[in-house]
């Protein structure tokens, strides 16, 4: 039986993720016993438009994005969306809070006319994916469970609650207690709370959980005097998509 064919592909990102495979170490020899890799920019220098998989990072910002993205899904026969960008937008997505015009002299002053661009948009705002790797950048062990699920044949469902619930299991001590804001009570789960295991709090890179504990968050924010636009513009960093779909 012959391995799976995959290509890995960058939009509007900065690879980090694609950086996340590459650093798996010993890891992804194993990975390598399973899967023939036949375009992966950060690693190789051959490409093939012969695929069965298609794994993109990056938002979709430009015209040619669009594309470019709707040709790799007319040839994939699965298609992962992989890290934030990809995913819900990413930081990328901030521009969309502004004029594109002001962004683009902002930018390239007087130049921005050679640089046209669009409102920058998630993968499954443009065409549809198969499976989705949240993260910023994407946590290893999740993208191992993702591939297996690709390879079986069968779904992944993102978790859809909070990192609070990992954080718990983990025994961290709760960010606010230290004096400290943390995203955690709203976003998606997935990570093992990874930023809060190394010391960090939770930017909300994974995606906003679907029904957020609205009346508990603000509690939070009352008893440690926190402002509601805070969170909001810390939610802004990656989660601002346009709301745009163009799935064909």
């Amino acid at each position: 039986m012959s391995k799976p064919r995959v290509a890995f592909f960058d939009f509007t990102c900065c690879e980090g993720c694609q950086l996340q495979v590459a650093n798996f170490g010993e890891t992804l020899l194993d990975i390598l016993n399973l899967i023939e890799v036949v375009t992966f920019r950060e690693a190789m220098s051959e490409k093939s438009e012969d695929y069965d998989v298609a794994i993109i990072e990056g938002s979709i910002t430009t015209e040619h994005d669009v594309e470019r993205i709707k040709h790799i899904r007319s040839r994939a026969k699965v298609l992962v969306a992989y890290g934030s960008c990809a995913t819900i937008g990413g930081i990328n997505g901030m521009k969309n809070k502004f004029p594109l015009d002001e962004i683009g002299k902002y930018v390239y002053q007087d130049k921005a006319k050679h640089f046209p661009t669009l409102p920058t948009r998630a993968v499954h705002q443009v065409v549809k994916v198969d499976y989705f790797v949240n993260g910023c950048p994407v946590y290893q062990p999740e993208f191992v469970k993702v591939l297996k699920c690709i390879l079986a044949g069968i779904p992944y469902a993102v978790p859809d609650y909070a990192v609070c619930v990992e954080c718990k299991l983990n025994e961290n001590v709760c960010m606010y207690d230290k004096g400290i804001t943390c995203l955690g009570p709203v976003t998606k789960a997935g990570c093992n709370s990874w930023c809060i295991n190394n010391g960090n709090i939770c930017y909300g890179c994974r995606g906003m959980v679907t029904n957020p504990a609205k009346n508990g968050q603000m509690d939070i924010l009352k008893k440690f005097n926190i402002a509601l636009d805070w969170i909001i513009n810390k939610l802004d960093m990656y989660n601002k998509p346009r709301e745009l779909d163009e799935r064909k």
